[in-house]
């Protein structure tokens, strides 16, 4: 389906207010007229953790944040985005405490990868394990049956042992039906956009990395494709890889998420260099959701490898930490820079990054804008929120430090702002202005500057960054074809 590809809102169904009904009241009262691209709803399903990512029932909106009556609501007014973990469930879901009550006489037993369907004898070969992308030390969990037997599955994701995410075999006939009958419910409570979290995680098979393995991986995606065509839902496949294999991706016609521009755009405004920056922009797939930060960090490895050399990621690296920012580390030794370099991603938030200088981060999000795709504003973001360490602190999670809680009080404030106000302005240009809708360019432009053009039957609009002042221009037609300029 075509998505409209003005800017988006991407939030936890709680963080915005405290609950759906309250983050509609929000959308209405402060954010009117910004988010007409969709609001992105980070999992509001009933999870036993990784705060959503962790499902027990896709039928069910988790009470603390209201019901489906809820979503469709939102629907009404706004394309809403939901996530589906295709690659896991909880352990807490009714499919997997019925395996761990029966064992192999469940009938939801082979819906779960148990080690069997790995390795022939159910026993882990460690050089197959040695060649994995791993997102913990092994990637299974040992768990006691109710006859008092053992049986240890798949478990790709999890700081708890055993983990609290159990893999699903997507081959088998009844997770697929699984999965049918969530399009169908998201169909019927006006969800129009789907993201398709974890997928590349999807496929396991002895000898590989077990991460994005072609060619399989197409045959599952296309079988998703066609689900979600039939429900007039579009999707989103969110691969955290090198950008190459973002590439295929697009190639084959799917979305992608756009995880080289937040480093970029930030090493840019660093260094004060736009090099690296126009070469990217002048050589992406242009079916993109472009984002700066979100609800885990700024992405770095493997994503960026090839494109961006160690010296000078870790000069980006190390400012990030002066700010405040924590890192995630990449396990897998394979996926780890010779010299020892092991960044996954940097968690801060994106206004901290850029040393809560205004016009930084205003230059930021002018050229995240101006990038073709779809833009999505993560909430934090929109609110240019600074780090929480007492939440990282008091959860034990270093992603926190992203994804504060705004009460409507702390809302009302933030919304008042001169950063936020000249956000806002942006947002609502990008969404209005038809050039939007025409052909891109990246200029060519001294290394201190960042000059992006488009343009669409007479109308055109124009942003000019300067990276030794921060400050941003836009140059643009207005409704009349008259020229004029403004100061972002």
């Amino acid at each position: 389906m075509n998505l409209d590809n003005r800017v988006q809102l991407i939030t936890y169904p709680d963080s915005l207010g405290g609950n759906l009904a309250a983050l509609l009241d929000v959308l209405r009262s402060h954010f009117n007229g910004l988010f007409p691209g969709g609001i992105h709803i980070l999992p509001p399903y009933p999870s036993s953790g990784d705060r959503g990512f962790a499902p027990l029932d896709y039928g069910r909106i988790d009470p603390r944040f209201g019901t489906w009556e809820d979503i469709r609501r939102i629907g009404e007014e706004y394309g809403v985005m939901l996530d589906v973990m295709v690659n896991h469930i909880s352990r807490r879901s009714p499919q997997f405490q019925d395996f761990l009550a029966k064992g192999r006489k469940s009938r939801y037993a082979d819906m779960f990868l148990t080690l069997d369907k790995i390795w022939p004898d159910g026993k882990p070969v460690q050089a197959d394990i040695d060649k994995m992308f791993l997102r913990r030390p092994v990637p299974y969990s040992t768990f006691a049956i109710g006859d008092g037997t053992e049986e240890k599955v798949w478990t790709t994701f999890g700081k708890t042992d055993p983990s609290e995410q159990i893999d699903l075999d997507v081959h088998s006939p009844l997770t697929r039906q699984y999965f049918s009958d969530i399009f169908r419910h998201f169909k019927s409570n006006r969800v129009r956009m789907v993201r398709l979290d974890a997928v590349g995680y999807v496929i396991k098979k002895p000898g590989t990395s077990c991460f994005f393995v072609e060619p399989d991986i197409y045959g599952f995606l296309d079988w998703v494709a066609g689900q979600a065509e039939e429900h007039d839902i579009a999707l989103l496949p969110e691969v955290h890889a090198h950008y190459s294999i973002q590439y295929k991706l697009a190639e084959r016609g799917f979305w992608i998420y756009d995880f080289i521009l937040p480093f970029l755009v930030l090493e840019a405004l660093v260094n004060r260099s736009s090099a690296m920056l126009r070469r990217y922009l002048n050589d992406r797939p242009s079916n993109q959701f472009t984002m700066l930060d979100c609800h885990d960090g700024i992405p770095v490895k493997p994503d960026l490898d090839g494109l961006v050399d160690t010296e000078r990621a870790r000069r980006v690296v190390d400012l990030c930490l002066a700010r405040g920012a924590n890192l995630s580390r990449v396990v897998s030794d394979k996926h780890k820079s010779p010299d020892g370099f092991d960044v996954h991603q940097i968690r801060c938030t994106y206004y901290d990054a850029l040393g809560r200088d205004d016009d930084a981060y205003l230059a930021a999000r002018a050229i995240q804008l101006f990038v073709p795709g779809i833009p999505q504003i993560y909430y934090v973001g929109l609110l240019a929120g600074e780090n929480d360490p007492a939440a990282v602190a008091e959860r034990g999670d270093g992603r926190e430090i992203n994804r504060h809680n705004y009460s409507l009080e702390e809302i009302e404030q933030a919304v008042r702002r001169p950063v936020v106000q000249r956000l806002f302005r942006l947002i609502r240009f990008r969404n209005e202005h038809e050039a939007f809708r025409g052909s891109f360019q990246c200029l060519e432009a001294e290394d201190g500057e960042i000059r992006l053009r488009w343009e669409n039957e007479g109308q055109s609009c124009m942003l000019h960054v300067d990276l030794d002042t921060f400050r941003s221009v836009v140059h643009c037609t207005d409704e009349r074809g008259a020229e004029r300029q403004w100061a972002v």
